[in-house]
């Protein structure tokens, strides 16, 4: 029998290949379809947000958007829990049904970054946090508040259908989209719980596809991990997201190019310069970019943008108020990238088991300040400097209490066990942090290296990479 074809439509994709999703076409009288989720506003908004906050202004060709990586999240996310369905019905069968499982997870992945702002995680960071928000939080209240109706009314996915009495619930598409929190999420049924795991771990929905994506765009490398492995030797068992044994050296490739592409990309040198002259221009500007907390004004938010946000700033040196024209002046030095500040000092720090990450100076950013500047010659120590130590973690614990995170299967024991069971995994550093110090001008570079070097040598840090 002919597929029909009027079901669904397909967006190519660099990543993934084809991406179905179901047509407005597709569905019958009543039901909402995928599309009319994937067209609405909030959505297509995600297309004036970079995916790479500032780093597109580094590499020149990573200039896609949010709305490509949410396209590929949800089709990544519904292939998965297609696959992976059997094993979560045999770790809770009180699951929903396949049907069900698949268009709620491919909802969560096309909404999970509905929140973001301009300047991505910047923006949560220096402006969300304003009003105890960041763009996950933000994204539930929008779900909640515009798109719960539409997420009801959603019946099929280019995988199945949902049973006749089922209706997706909003509130798991928020659930699954959040951070895990200690105890509260104990009230969800297992099976939500175990879903979460794809979200929240080690590898997920999310980070397979920016790692993979970033990678391709700024020309890191057209294939930075085998996806397909990854995803063949990961099953669901009662403890959480588990990999056979078979697919750990996959898991390990993951770990170690996501590490380095933060090293390469996300936090190179000087993509961090342009985002420190764009927190000191946030920081009088904020108030004049946004009338408050996004909450209160959700269709001012739907309308910010790095376009929109980008335009009006350059606007802002033709005004005839001072403080916005003398604003605007330095908007445009910052969007001709004539960047303030220069990288004069560089290490990389990496923490292992034992290495109590927490008690090093280089733990917290003014400590670290504190500390190189009091080992400078007195004459230099209140001259004009930023410190920059960025953090990345390249393997989170795995032994929390609450189910959905990952885990290891022992085919030769036939048991589930930590990943640390394992020396391969155990070999991957905790966490890294990459120490760099910026200034006006290169000249007194030798003086605070030489102050680094000293700090270095008393905090007794091993691992250090130096530059």
């Amino acid at each position: 029998m002919r597929p029909d074809y009027d079901q669904e439509s397909l967006s190519h994709d660099p990543i993934h290949g084809y991406i179905p999703f179901v047509s407005r076409r597709g569905v019958s009288t009543g039901e909402v379809s995928e599309q009319e989720l994937i067209d609405h506003p909030w959505i297509q908004r995600l297309r004036q947000i970079h995916q790479l906050q500032t780093a597109w202004w580094v590499f020149p060709s990573a200039t896609h958007t949010r709305f490509q990586h949410v396209l590929g999240v949800m089709h990544l996310a519904g292939r998965i829990a297609n696959e992976l369905y059997p094993t979560l019905a045999a770790s809770d069968p009180n699951v929903p049904s396949r049907g069900y499982v698949v268009s709620l997870i491919r909802v969560a992945g096309l909404l999970h970054d509905v929140g973001h702002g301009p300047f991505g995680h910047f923006f949560d960071q220096f402006y969300l946090s304003r009003y105890q928000l960041n763009h996950e939080s933000l994204g539930a209240e929008i779900i909640r508040r515009d798109l719960a109706p539409l997420i009801r009314g959603i019946r099929r996915n280019p995988f199945g259908k949902l049973e006749s009495h089922e209706e997706l619930d909003p509130e798991q598409v928020c659930f699954l989209m959040m951070r895990p929190r200690s105890g509260s999420d104990r009230t969800a049924p297992l099976w939500l719980r175990l879903l979460r795991g794809l979200f929240s771990g080690i590898y997920t929905v999310d980070n397979m596809d920016f790692v993979l994506r970033d990678a391709y765009m700024s020309g890191y490398s057209q294939k930075a991990f085998d996806l397909e492995r990854l995803i063949h030797y990961s099953f669901f068992t009662p403890q959480g997201v588990t990999i056979h044994e078979r697919g750990l050296s996959a898991l390990v490739r993951f770990i170690t190019v996501r590490a380095e592409l933060f090293r390469s990309i996300y936090f190179h040198r000087t993509v961090r310069s342009i985002d420190l002259s764009l927190q000191d221009l946030f920081q009088e500007s904020a108030n004049l970019l946004f009338p408050g907390n996004p909450l209160d004004h959700l269709e001012e938010y739907r309308r910010l943008t790095d376009w929109s946000l980008l335009v009006d700033v350059e606007r802002w040196a033709e005004s005839s108020d001072e403080r916005r024209a003398r604003l605007g002046h330095q908007w445009r030095e910052w969007l001709a990238r004539k960047i303030r500040w220069k990288m004069v000092c560089e290490r990389t720090i990496f923490f292992g088991p034992g290495k109590a990450e927490e008690m090093s100076v280089f733990s917290d950013e003014h400590l670290f300040e504190e500390a190189v500047r009091r080992r400078l010659p007195s004459d230099l120590r209140d001259m004009p400097l930023r410190f920059d130590p960025p953090r990345h973690v390249h393997r989170p614990g795995t032994r929390a209490p609450a189910a959905g995170q990952n885990f290891l299967y022992d085919p030769a024991q036939n048991a589930v066990r930590s990943l640390d069971a394992r020396e391969l995994y155990r070999q991957i550093p905790l966490s890294y942090r990459i120490c760099r110090v910026y200034a006006l001008s290169t000249e007194h570079a030798s003086e605070i290296a030489q102050a680094m070097d000293s700090l270095l040598s008393e905090d007794h840090v091993d691992d250090v990479t130096n530059m």
